[in-house]
Order: C-alpha cells, then sequence, then structure tokens
C-alpha cells in the first residue's frame, strides 16, 4: 500500500489525536503526566512536536484509550495464502456433473 504520509506527519498527527482523546475526557496535561507516569515536559513536548519514545506513547494512549488499536495495527496482515501450491488447492479442479442414466 502507498502512503503519502511522512514520518513527520504521522507523529503530529498522533500528538493531535492524543490531545484531542485527552481534552475529550477531561484531563489536563498535568492529570494526563500523573496518570500516565510521564514527565509534565516530555508530555508537553510530545504534543507540541510529536517527539516521542513508544514508551512514553503507549504509557499516554493506556490512560486516554487507543493502545489495542495501535498494537493491532501493527500486526502483519494475514495472507489467505501462504505459497502458490496453496492458491492452486484452492482453485481445485471444477467437479464432473454426472447425469442419471435412465
Amino acid at each position: 500500500m502507498v502512503s503519502f504520509l511522512t514520518p513527520t506527519n504521522a507523529q503530529e498527527a498522533l500528538a493531535r489525536n492524543l490531545r484531542a482523546r485527552r481534552l475529550a475526557i477531561g484531563l489536563t496535561q498535568a492529570g494526563l503526566s500523573s496518570r500516565s507516569g510521564v514527565a509534565l515536559g516530555t508530555l508537553r513536548k510530545f504534543e507540541q512536536t510529536g517527539a516521542a519514545s513508544i514508551e512514553v506513547l503507549c504509557k499516554l494512549l493506556l490512560v486516554v484509550g487507543g493502545l489495542e488499536d495501535i498494537v493491532e495495527a501493527s500486526a502483519p496482515e494475514q495472507s489467505e495464502f501462504a505459497t502458490i501450491d496453496d492458491v492452486l488447492r484452492a482453485e481445485g479442479k471444477p467437479q464432473r456433473k454426472h447425469g442419471w442414466r435412465s
């Protein structure tokens, strides 16, 4: 899949989304900092720049919601077929139809 989202744009979007989630549940930066165990300065920097470690992002998402979504989004896509042999087996040969003789 082709994406035109750059890492910087993705970081900024994550920061905006996390801030929106924080505000939607009525938490201040200090409140989220306290509940998540993330230093207030680190949280402020993340909301301004989008720069944070994966650990910090996970701690914040655990409080505001969305951690499971991120984990599931990073899971590998399940392919229906692992090999060409699987494809050929799935296609199978057409079943012959037999008529009844009378």
